[in-house]
C-alpha cells in the first residue's frame, strides 16, 4: 500500500491511497484547486485513480472532486443520502471499493451531515483488518464534527453520539484514525494541529468521547457551536449544483 496525506485550505487534509504493485488508488476529499497535485502524484506512484470519494458534501471549501474524476476518468462516489444535483456512484454502509490489494470499507458515520460517511482502509497483504480508518469530519484528533449543519443540533448530536460509540469505537484501539481537518477547521472544536491517531488514544484524551450518557454528550455538544463557516450556503449550492 501507499499512503499520502495532503493538508491543504481551510486546514482541511485530503488522502490518496492505493495498492501499488496493481497500479490502483482513490483519491478522498479532494479540495478545489488540488486536482493536479493528485494527477501529479498518481504519475509517481504509476497508478489510476479509479475512485474519488468524498466523505460528505463539505460547506467550508470547494471541492475538487468533480472536477478530479472527470479529469482522470474516475467514478465520483458520495452516500446515497447525498443531496446533488448531478449524477455520482452512491456509496452505503457495507460497501466495500476494491483497490488491488487494498479495501476500503464505507461505514455510513451521520451526525455531523446525513450524509457522512467514514472509509475502513485494510491493505489485505498484510491482514484483512483494517488498518487505519478516515473518519471525515464525524471524528477529529482532540474533537468531533460539530452537528448544526442541517439545522437539526439536538437530533443530529444524537446520532453522532450513536455513530461513534456503536461504530467507529467498536474497531481496535489500536486502528489509526486521518480526519478530514486539522487545527484552524471551524468544522468542530477544539481540533489538534496532529493529523493522526489512534481510536485508543482518543478513548482516553478526546474530550467528548469521555461524555457515555447520549443526553449529556447531546447537552455539551450543542452548548458550545463554533460560528457557521463563511458563505456556507454559497459553498454547498457549488458543491451540490450540477
Amino acid at each position: 500500500m501507499f499512503f499520502k496525506q495532503l493538508a491543504t485550505k481551510e486546514a482541511s487534509l485530503s488522502y490518496l491511497l492505493g495498492c501499488g504493485s496493481l497500479g490502483k488508488a482513490v483519491a478522498v476529499d479532494v479540495v478545489a484547486g488540488d486536482e493536479n497535485w493528485f494527477v501529479e502524484q498518481a504519475k509517481q506512484q504509476n497508478v489510476t485513480i479509479t475512485h474519488v470519494i468524498e466523505t460528505h458534501v463539505h460547506a467550508d471549501h470547494y471541492s475538487g472532486g468533480r472536477q478530479l474524476a472527470e479529469q482522470v476518468g474516475a467514478k465520483y462516489c458520495l452516500h446515497s443520502n447525498a443531496q446533488a444535483a448531478y449524477e455520482f456512484d452512491a456509496v452505503n454502509d457495507g460497501d466495500v471499493i476494491e483497490v488491488g490489494n487494498v479495501h476500503v470499507k464505507v461505514l455510513h458515520t451521520p451526525g455531523h451531515t446525513l450524509d457522512s460517511i467514514s472509509l475502513a482502509v485494510s491493505d489485505n497483504r498484510r491482514s484483512e483488518e483494517a488498518w487505519f480508518i478516515i473518519t471525515g469530519d464525524t471524528l477529529f484528533v482532540g474533537s468531533i464534527g460539530r452537528p448544526d449543519l442541517a439545522g437539526r443540533e439536538q437530533e443530529m448530536a444524537g446520532m453522532l453520539f450513536d455513530t461513534l460509540h456503536n461504530k467507529l469505537l467498536t474497531y481496535p484501539d489500536t486502528t489509526e484514525i486521518y480526519p478530514a481537518h486539522q487545527a484552524g477547521s471551524v468544522c468542530g472544536a477544539g481540533i489538534s494541529g496532529k493529523p493522526v491517531s489512534t481510536l485508543g488514544f482518543e478513548k482516553r484524551f478526546n474530550p467528548m468521547l469521555q461524555v457515555t450518557n447520549k443526553e449529556e454528550f447531546v447537552k455539551a455538544l450543542t452548548a458550545e457551536i463554533p460560528p457557521r463557516p463563511a458563505e456556507m450556503d454559497r459553498i454547498v449550492e457549488a458543491n451540490t449544483r450540477a
